[in-house]
């Protein structure tokens, strides 16, 4: 068992680095739950939560073989996440405007596309399933324990993220200057995602 978890032991490290950093997922949960609170952001957690696990199981089953030998994809999937993400977050550009408030509010089916199309989320992705990996030999560790890992990470981490966007939203209130920074910092965050993927 102790040979198993010494095993384990740097791929927890590197998703523990990976998810609990920021990104461009972590930056729009920070600023859902700035503009919106934690309670009306759970539906977005959950769609981010379940894309993850979809694209988790996807690269079980040998996606990360086929991006590796067609890269072109990734750069394909990169472009279309700058695009989606830019939109995501400007989606809250009058997140401050009480009449016009729930217009902003993104749900299940917004963050369920953010990590299939995040460049940051592919690169984890296939670092995890190629270099952690290598020496796993049984089938639970490669379709179970991966996935799992990431999922728990999430759980912990995406709810942190948010709960600190909506506290500094408690604390100090989210007027336009505020929320205008939050978004220009996600967007920054996505285009530099693409800068580094590339």
């Amino acid at each position: 068992m102790y040979e198993n978890f010494s095993q384990y032991f740097p791929l927890w490290i590197f998703i523990l680095l990976m998810v609990s950093t920021p990104g461009p997922a972590n930056l729009l949960l920070f600023s859902s739950g700035a503009q919106n609170g934690f309670i009306k952001t759970i539906p977005f957690i959950s769609g981010l939560v379940s894309g993850k696990l979809f694209l988790n199981i996807l690269f079980s089953l040998g996606l990360g073989i086929i991006v590796r030998d067609y890269s072109i994809l990734l750069k394909i999937f990169t472009y279309i996440s700058v695009i989606y993400m830019i939109w995501l977050s400007l989606r809250g550009w009058n997140a401050h405007k009480k009449e016009i408030h729930n217009e902003s509010i993104l749900g299940y089916k917004e963050g369920f596309f953010v990590h299939p199309l995040s460049p940051k989320t592919w690169a984890m992705c296939l670092i995890a399933f190629s270099k952690f990996t290598e020496d796993f030999s049984g089938i639970f560790e490669i379709y179970f324990l991966v996935p799992i890992s990431f999922l728990v990470s999430q759980i912990i981490f995406h709810n942190l993220w948010c709960l600190i966007g909506d506290s500094i939203n408690k604390t100090i209130g989210l007027n336009s200057y505020l929320n205008r920074i939050l978004i220009f910092i996600t967007i920054g965050t996505v285009v530099w995602a693409l800068l580094f993927v590339n």
